[in-house]
C-alpha cells in the first residue's frame, strides 16, 4: 500500500462528528481531551452543537482535531504515508500529523486562525460559487475581464480539472454567475460558507495571521506534505511564508493531487468529518486508485481491518 492521506478541509464539519469514535476509541479520546485542554472548552461538547460547529472558529479546531485522532487512533498500523495532502485547513492538520508542528502548536494556531476568519469574514461579507466545466481557463478570462472593470471576483479554489470556486463581493459574484452563464457555463453552485476564502477579501486575517506566526518554530516533514497554495511539498524555510499567503490565495488541489499520484500513490485515505476529498479523487486519480474516507466509527474499524490484513500479507 502506497498510501497518500487526505485531510478535510473546512465545510466537512457536521454536529456530532466524531461522537461514535470518542464514545468507543481511547486514543481518539485522548486526542480530543488533549484539544479541548489547550483551547479552553470541552470540543466534543461543541462539535455536538448544531450552531456552533458551523461557526469559523470552533468548525476549523475541530476537524484538525478529528483528523489527528483518527491518525493516533490507528497507531502503528497505518504504514508511513507516501504523501499528505490537506484542503486549506487540512494542511494544518497534515503538517500536524507529519512532525513538521507539534499537535499541541497546531491547534493553538488554528484557535486563533479561525477566529481571525471569522471575523474578518463576517466584516468583509462575500460569497463563493462552485463552477463546473472543463475549460477553466474561460472562466479566469471572465473573472479577469470582471476585474479590470472593477469587479471584486476571483478563482479561490480549482478542486478538481473541472470543478473551480470562485469568490469574492456578494454582488460582483452574481454578475460574473451572469457573465460565466452567457459564456456557456451551465452549472454552478453557491457554497454555504460566511466569507470569501482564500480571496483578497481576507487580507486582514491574513495580516494578522502573519504576525501570529512570527514566532513560530516549525520542523521538517517525515514525509511530503503538498501545499495548496504552491502544488509542491511544504519545506521548512518556506512554511511561514506559504502558510501566511495561504489565506488569500487560491488553492491548488488537483494540481498537487496529482503530482501525489506521481510519486506513485495507489491508495487515497481522507480523515475528517466527511468523504468530500475522495470524491474529489474520483475524478482526478485513475479507477484502480483505490480510495477510503474514515468519517466516524464504522468506517474506522473497517479501514483498520484492511491495514491488519495489509500487514499480515506483508
Amino acid at each position: 500500500m502506497k498510501l497518500g492521506i487526505l485531510f478535510s478541509g473546512q465545510g466537512a464539519q457536521n454536529a456530532g462528528m466524531g461522537l461514535d469514535l470518542y464514545q468507543a476509541v481511547p486514543a481518539y479520546k485522548a486526542t480530543v481531551d488533549q484539544a479541548s485542554n489547550i483551547l479552553g472548552y470541552d470540543l466534543q461538547e461543541v462539535a455536538n452543537d448544531d450552531v456552533k460547529i458551523k461557526q469559523t472558529a470552533y468548525a476549523q479546531p475541530a476537524i484538525l482535531t478529528m483528523s489527528n485522532a483518527i491518525l493516533n487512533a490507528l497507531g502503528d498500523t497505518l504504514p508511513t504515508p507516501v504523501a499528505g495532502l490537506g484542503l486549506s485547513l487540512g494542511e494544518y492538520s497534515a503538517l500536524s500529523a507529519s512532525g513538521a508542528l507539534d499537535f499541541d502548536q497546531a491547534v493553538a494556531i488554528i484557535k486563533d486562525r479561525g477566529m481571525y476568519m471569522q471575523t474578518v469574514g463576517e466584516a468583509n461579507p462575500g460569497k463563493m460559487v462552485a463552477v463546473m466545466g472543463n475549460d477553466q481557463q474561460l472562466i479566469v478570462d471572465v473573472l479577469t475581464t470582471l476585474q479590470a472593470d472593477g469587479k471584486q471576483v476571483y478563482p479561490a479554489n480549482y478542486n478538481t480539472f473541472a470543478q473551480l470556486v470562485i469568490g469574492g463581493v456578494a454582488s460582483d459574484v452574481d454578475i460574473a454567475v451572469a457573465a460565466l452563464t452567457e459564456a456557456g457555463i451551465q452549472r454552478m453552485v453557491e457554497l454555504p460558507v460566511s466569507g470569501a476564502f482564500h480571496t483578497p477579501l481576507l487580507t486582514d486575517a491574513a495580516t494578522q495571521l502573519t504576525k501570529r506566526l512570527s514566532d513560530e518554530t516549525f520542523k521538517e516533514t517525515n514525509y511530503p506534505v503538498y501545499s495548496n497554495t504552491t502544488s509542491e511539498p511544504f519545506t521548512k524555510e518556506a512554511m511561514f511564508e506559504t502558510l501566511t499567503e495561504q489565506i488569500i490565495s487560491p488553492t491548488y488541489f488537483a494540481q498537487a493531487m496529482k503530482k501525489m499520484l506521481d510519486l506513485g500513490v495507489d491508495t487515497f485515505l481522507e480523515v475528517g468529518p466527511s468523504d468530500t476529498l475522495i470524491k474529489f479523487a474520483k475524478k482526478i486519480a485513475p479507477k484502480d486508485v483505490k480510495r477510503y474516507a474514515i468519517t466516524d466509527l464504522e468506517s474506522f474499524n473497517a479501514f483498520k481491518e484492511i491495514l491488519l490484513a495489509e500487514g499480515e500479507n506483508v
